[in-house]
């Protein structure tokens, strides 16, 4: 394509071959000025990225807590690198004296904390793998994850022990230690200690290598530090395997990206944890915020006080998941509509004259300052009044809500995309190029990326608009599945990883991510749904004649649309003295209400995740058929046309969730 400005081929495209689609040109981000050597290469793990930060910034603020006072909480109280540096050796003296080393599968299980960064670091520094423990991977998940990658030893949450004691007594024949990151009961430790697991509290196991010391093992790029598990797919977690190389690389990505950019990060970024560091997003983010001797201030754990956590530290770098930011936008939408007919003028005023400047090129800082001052202030002081960069990833961030908040937060929103298994770092928006707005960017640092045609979906990679699967190929990405050399040699072809996304390259080198490939799709707080799995589980409920279920990567919640039975509708409209024919019970709240509850039984029954239950639901009468174009001849979905026809439909079903979410 001509007139691609921010990126340039690397590679010719590739016509199909006998078992092989064809293949659109490899492209590589045009800023980039050596895409060969890392700024960190001489760091050889993730344990040298905070050996580094330490003996460059000791004195440095690492990792800080609000203190709690009668109930109520204040300021952050803070760790040093090298108080946390010395409580690091402290807890990998202990892991090494209960017999654990190199090689040894370690968990994690709980909200952001220090514990969590420390126990990390010393699994880092020990070379044992991380394998952060997540509930909402569903039911038995974190059963699942112990056994499947035979964890031997555990940090915990201690609000989290009585999910974590659940797995047993399978658990107990990998797990083998416990360490809270308060305390047990005594009813807790009995509980474990009869099954031949060791419990510690936190203060307990500091002691437990106490006047012991252990050389550290000598480890290499390739080395495995983190298996993730991640959904995906239908069936059990999958674990990706992680090496020091590919978090490195990845984190030299993000720190040449905001280099290029003019917006380094520095050692006096302070950084609000909360999203989960059990998800390489964070992850990664973090290990950048570490390696330049930043500040990283922990949320409380509650979703309704992070704005408080939020006002209170005072973050420069925000990241969030699309999500939050709608919550953030919804609510500063709220505020304007409440704010009178004066301060509505005024503010429309100066949010069209600093939109102006900004679609015309004008930098951040002197697009509007003086209704920065006056206007927006207000508004940027609701992220504390320092943020700087705003990083939305996960899932994609409505083009609406991304221009808004480029606007009004006086500070630089980026959006990127990226997967578990390509390290996080893979495509970002170039800053202040409002070309980019909706889209998911170009290339970072050390990542190629192409698209592949899929003939069955229409997607044509060598087409004028090139459409086609995003392949990624470069450092960042995993070494496979933990266990699971099928799946690894499925995802990761000729070195490339089929992310499982369909994009569309824009005419000037950004990438759109416009669809999901075997209708596996993400919700906008990174849940992966696969929509033919749960119309079969829903399939089976006994009011249905047959169902398709939608979600959207802006949206939170499933909906569907639903053919009933005709005669289990009738039946209850008779139990309940409705009179009404089968095409006005279709209509009828109540009617709706009962075959949305019979809905959620069945995903109850069936112990489906809590983001695969269906939220609302539209009643149509007339079984999907071939004279609407909604089903083939061999009565398969047209899912595309079902979405264009029951648009209205979808459209006011999540207005009614939305509306009840924000009552």
């Amino acid at each position: 394509m001509e007139g691609m400005r921010y990126v340039v081929e690397v590679e010719k495209a590739r016509e199909a071959t006998q078992g092989k689609p064809s293949m659109g040109p490899v492209y590589r981000g045009k800023y980039q000025n050596d895409s060969t050597t890392p700024p960190i290469d001489v760091l050889n793990s993730c344990w040298d990225i905070f050996r580094s930060a330490y003996e460059k910034f000791p004195t440095n603020a690492m990792l800080g807590t609000r203190e709690i006072e009668n109930a109520k909480a204040g300021k952050y109280k803070w760790q040093t690198y090298k108080e946390v540096y010395e409580v690091i050796q402290k807890v990998g003296s202990s892991i090494r004296s209960c017999g654990y080393g190199q090689g040894v599968k370690c968990g994690i299980y709980g909200a952001n904390c220090p514990g969590w960064i420390i126990s990390m670091e010393a699994c880092n520094a020990h070379g044992l793998y991380c394998v952060p423990l997540y509930d909402t991977l569903g039911a038995g998940a974190v059963e699942f994850i112990i056994c499947h990658a035979e964890i031997s030893i555990a940090f915990v949450e201690e609000k989290k022990i009585p999910e974590l004691l659940k797995t047993f007594p399978n658990a107990s024949k990998f797990l083998k230690t416990l360490v809270s990151f308060g305390k047990f009961t005594p009813e807790q430790k009995q509980q474990v200690e009869n099954l031949g697991v060791k419990s510690y509290s936190w203060d307990e196991f500091l002691q437990v290598g106490e006047n012991q010391n252990f050389d550290l093992p000598v480890i290499k790029k390739s080395d495995i530090c983190t298996i993730m598990y991640t959904s995906g797919t239908t069936g059990d977690p999958k674990g990706v395997l992680l090496s020091n190389e590919s978090v490195l690389i990845a984190v030299s990505a993000i720190l040449q990206f905001l280099s290029s950019c003019k917006h380094s990060l520095r050692n006096k970024e302070v950084y609000i944890s909360y999203l989960p560091l059990a998800h390489i997003f964070d992850r990664v983010i973090e290990e950048a915020m570490i390696y330049v001797g930043a500040s990283i201030g922990f949320w409380r754990g509650d979703a309704r006080l992070l704005l408080e956590d939020v006002a209170e530290l005072k973050p420069t770098i925000f990241c969030a998941v699309p999500r939050v930011l709608e919550r953030v936008y919804s609510g500063l939408q709220n505020k304007i509509s409440a704010g009178g007919f004066v301060k509505q003028t005024m503010f429309n005023f100066a949010y069209s004259y600093k939109l102006n400047n900004l679609m015309n090129g004008v930098g951040i800082e002197d697009a509007a300052p003086l209704f920065d001052k006056l206007v927006f202030s207000k508004i940027k002081q609701s992220l504390g009044g320092r943020v700087r960069i705003l990083l939305s990833g996960g899932a994609p961030l409505a083009k609406h809500v991304e221009l808004f908040l480029r606007v009004v937060t006086c500070s630089l929103v980026i959006q990127g995309y990226g997967l578990t298994e390509t390290g996080a770092a893979s495509f970002a928006q170039l800053l202040n190029n409002f070309d980019m707005l909706g889209t998911v960017g170009v290339p970072l640092p050390y990542v190629d990326a192409c698209l592949e045609s899929v003939p069955d979906m229409g997607y044509d990679a060598l087409a004028s608009t090139p459409r086609g699967e995003v392949c990624i190929r470069g450092g960042t990405l995993c070494s496979g599945y933990h266990k699971r050399e099928d799946l690894t040699n499925e995802a990761i072809i000729d070195g490339w990883f089929h992310t499982g996304d369909i994009g569309e390259w824009q005419p000037n080198g950004n990438l759109k991510i416009i669809d999901r490939k075997k209708n596996i799709f993400k919700l906008s707080q990174g849940e992966y749904v696969a929509v033919e799995h749960l119309e079969n589980v829903y399939g089976q409920s006994s009011v249905l004649e047959s169902i398709w279920v939608y979600g959207s990567s802006f949206e939170a919640y499933l909906v569907a649309v639903i053919n009933p039975k005709k005669d289990a509708l009738e039946r209850w409209a008779e139990e309940n003295n409705i009179t009404k024919d089968y095409n006005s019970l279709c209509e009828d709240p109540k009617a709706k209400a009962y075959v949305l509850a019979e809905l959620v039984n069945t995903a109850k029954a069936k112990k489906l995740k809590g983001f695969e239950f269906i939220k609302a639901i539209h009643l149509d009468p007339v079984p999907f058929d071939q004279d609407r174009d909604l089903i083939t001849p061999t009565f398969k979905k047209k899912r595309p046309q079902m979405h264009k026809y029951y648009k209205n439909n979808i459209d006011e079903m999540y207005k009614s969730i939305n509306n009840k979410t924000s009552a």
